[in-house]
């Protein structure tokens, strides 16, 4: 981190956007130092979220498909995310990286960027073909769209082979990520964070409170940084929490774990713990106590929330 490149103000007035609505009304990139001091803080946050995202891919052995086709940062902004990307799977002399936004100046610092670390890689900085292939990378937009510019998007998400999307892990924008699912899910395979194809369980009376988000580790060393602390206290947020919600789709045959998702954080008691779980019967809260599983019951208790569940008790 160089935080003398951060402009504290821009960050103020960037905030300030996104919490009154008008962040999708105009573009808000003034200049480069804009870019900069985004990429620096709310974008590493950003990153660390895609690297939950892509660790789990990768943990699960899964793989983007052969790179001759495009990888579409769509809707860029400074790149994290398929910075990102490249830093998890890498690439070859065929592909083509697009970098799509409505801002120019967003387009060229996202690319700038990625060739600093990838100098070789081929980018265009065009808006992607309609009918594109390979993957789609699409991060923090949902809150941004709308309705029109939503379905232009899906439209080009229905032509893609990997569409892997990332947004904030609140209730309105996992609401919508839902909603997206719904309308995708026939022309693709669900890999994450769904273990099904079935009709997201959410969207049942009785889930109607509850959203599907996951939380994403923050580095130990932004909790020993000054500016960081002066970085949350102006964006207002926790600095131990980094919620996202997330879809992972495929157009290709991708094995899936045989076990119940958990979402959200547990509720720990003195004697048990209620998790909240989905698999194709639905989303519904699973029981784990202190004497029947001693171990996973201390981890809950620290904080350590387990991806799946593997054979839970119902509660």
């Amino acid at each position: 981190m160089d935080w003398e490149k951060v402009d504290w103000k821009t960050l103020e007035r960037l905030r300030a956007a996104f919490l009154d609505g008008t962040a999708g009304a105009r573009d808000y990139w003034r200049a480069e130092r804009d870019l900069e001091s985004y990429d620096q803080t709310f974008g590493q946050r950003i990153r660390w979220k895609w690297d939950y995202v892509l660790g789990e891919l990768k943990r699960r052995g899964w793989t983007p498909p052969a790179t001759e086709g495009e990888v579409v940062g769509w809707g860029c902004g400074s790149g994290v995310a398929t910075r990102a990307f490249l830093e998890h799977f890498g690439s070859d002399a065929s592909a083509t990286f697009h970098f799509w936004d409505r801002s120019p100046l967003a387009m060229e610092y996202a690319a700038h960027k990625a060739r600093e670390v990838f100098a070789d890689i081929k980018v265009w900085l065009e808006k992607p073909p309609e009918r594109m292939s390979g993957t789609l990378l699409i991060s923090h937009v949902l809150t941004e769209l709308t309705d029109t510019q939503l379905d232009e998007l899906l439209e080009l998400a229905a032509h893609a082979t990997v569409v892997i999307w990332v947004e904030p892990g609140t209730y309105d924008a996992s609401r919508k990520l839902i909603a997206v699912r719904e309308r995708l899910r026939n022309g693709f395979q669900v890999v994450s964070p769904c273990t099904h194809q079935a009709a997201c369980g959410m969207l049942t009376p009785e889930n109607n409170r509850h959203w599907c988000h996951h939380f994403a580790p923050s580095p130990p060393e932004v909790f020993m940084d000054g500016s960081w602390a002066r970085f949350a206290k102006i964006a207002g947020v926790d600095l131990r929490s980094l919620p996202l919600s997330f879809l992972v789709l495929d157009k290709r045959p991708t094995p899936q774990p045989d076990e119940v998702r958990v979402i959200g954080r547990a509720r720990v008691y003195k004697a048990h713990a209620l998790l909240l779980g989905c698999d194709a019967s639905g989303v519904r809260e699973y029981r784990q106590t202190k004497r029947e599983q001693p171990e996973e019951f201390r981890h809950l208790k620290k904080g350590r929330i387990p991806t799946y569940l593997a054979k839970p008790s119902k509660g």
